[in-house]
């Protein structure tokens, strides 16, 4: 029997943040820079964590305050997926190191599942391109996360010699970024919405928390 999601009075959407737009609804003080209300029309809803102006992919944005503090809070530890385009080819040493933990500006990092992309990913071109040097190869790496240190994944990537030159998230859990586009956003699916009760669990009903807040009085 397939199962129903929870009905909720909450808004949730996936966007395809591009890059040089900013995760915040709030006007930038850089005139170069878009923000989320260029895009994004629906009232209410903010962004669950951020995208770093110069990172591209998925973000989702809602109007449910428990949600984001789940997804976000480091002590789930929520797995969220990058593809890393990089220069020059990684060594199985590199990946090896990056699937270990490194340390970083930041601290030491934790386990990540670390993936070479063979063939490279089909994405939407990113304007304006990254700088490319006939002489220099890239590659792309996926990279799956349980944590979100400031700008970590270019900080691993420096750290082992293959600096990142073009990073796109492609997955927050069971979220993917599948059938969008950069500048677009949609509501999540029925399955999608079951997916992530799913995967973060669903918020306690009125009750509960009633009763909970009775104890905690006591």
């Amino acid at each position: 029997m397939k199962v129903r999601p929870t009905q909720t009075p909450w808004t949730y959407l996936l966007f395809y943040k591009p890059y040089n737009v900013l995760s915040q609804f709030s006007d930038s003080q850089l005139a170069s820079c878009q923000t989320l209300r260029h895009y994004i029309d629906t009232p209410g809803v903010y962004p669950v964590g951020r995208l770093d102006r110069d990172s591209e992919g998925l973000m989702l944005l809602t109007n449910h305050g428990w949600m984001q503090h789940r997804i976000c809070d480091p002590k789930f530890r929520h797995p969220r997926t990058y593809w890393a385009q990089v220069e020059r080819i990684p060594t199985p040493e590199a990946l090896t190191a990056l699937r270990q933990g490194i340390v970083i500006k930041g601290g030491q990092t934790r386990p990540a599942q670390v993936e070479f992309l063979d063939p490279a990913p089909s994405l939407p071109p990113r304007q304006p391109p990254i700088r490319f040097r006939k002489q220099v190869p890239t590659a792309w790496i996926a990279l799956t996360l349980r944590e979100g240190k400031n700008r970590q994944v270019r900080r691993m990537t420096a750290a082992v010699g293959f600096p990142t030159l073009r990073l796109v998230r492609v997955a927050i859990g069971p979220l993917r970024l599948d059938g969008l586009r950069p500048g677009q956003s949609r509501p999540l699916s029925e399955d999608e919405l079951i997916a992530l009760q799913r995967f973060v669990g669903r918020p306690p009903s009125p009750s509960r928390r009633s009763a909970k807040g009775t104890q905690s009085s006591s």
